[in-house]
């Protein structure tokens, strides 16, 4: 598929459950209609990924009706913590999850299935063809392969991938979400949707990510900042990310 000169890949993602949490609700968890870019662009990464490129996605496709349901689970209060396990194995002691246990709601979708559509972009230190990592990517897609299971949203929802066949139709979700006035209209609006985070190398950052360039791999301390975009749902069940958000990406 050609767009705008580029190569854009396909990638046909589905699963029995999915969350993409809303910013806005962290103790109770409540899912946003349609996959984010970020959630995409993590399962493109868990199948194929290169410090020589960066993805780009340009469309989600919703292949089902959006269908919501609630369920209750027992987390735990507190992160993972290097700190805590260095002094653990130093000292004794140890994590009892039931001493941190709560219970909490959590509004997820069900049975869930897209295509998303992306654009690999090589960093200026590249110096192998495009067309090498794309065909890598089709092969490794075609195959089922992944560096590490990809997931929808939360890592206990498991996500399964191949090509698209070609006979796959979006689902009308505009009618579904935004009844008859929007169909009419051909676009509803879902409101603020999270883009990305837009991470960007300060001294004294809270962050520590490692960058690749052509200087090679080396660890920096930085930040990283939530971005968001009006995400309006077009064609029945397409999402569009404009492509002028990565434009204004920091470091990718």
């Amino acid at each position: 598929m050609k767009e705008g000169g580029n190569h854009v890949l396909e990638l046909k993602v589905w699963s029995d459950y999915a969350c993409f949490t809303r910013p806005e609700n962290k103790a109770e968890r409540v899912t946003y209609d349609v996959m984010t870019p970020s959630a995409a662009r993590g399962v493109l990464e868990a199948v194929f990924w290169k410090p020589e490129f960066s993805w780009q996605v340009r469309e989600i496709v919703v292949l089902r009706e959006v269908r919501r349901f609630s369920i209750l689970r027992n987390e735990v209060n507190s992160r993972a913590s290097e700190r805590a396990a260095s002094t653990w194995a130093k000292s004794g002691g140890g994590f009892y999850a039931e001493e941190d246990r709560a219970q909490r709601h959590a509004l997820v979708l069900r049975d869930v299935e897209y295509i998303i559509r992306a654009e690999m972009i090589l960093k200026p230190h590249t110096t192998d063809p495009l067309a090498k990592y794309t065909e890598m990517f089709q092969r490794r897609a075609e195959k089922g392969q992944a560096f590490h299971q990809p997931y929808l949203g939360n890592r206990e929802f498991t996500a399964f991938f191949s090509p698209p066949d070609g006979h796959e139709t979006p689902a009308n979700i505009v009618r579904q979400l935004g009844g008859e006035y929007a169909e009419q209209k051909g676009e509803l609006s879902l409101g603020r949707m999270l883009f990305d985070l837009d991470f960007k190398t300060v001294k004294r950052g809270r962050l520590k990510y490692r960058q690749h360039d052509a200087k090679g791999v080396r660890w920096v301390a930085g930040q990283a900042t939530p971005r968001f975009f009006d995400a309006v749902i077009t064609d029945g069940g397409t999402l569009r990310v404009p492509r002028e958000l990565y434009e204004r990406q920091g470091v990718s």
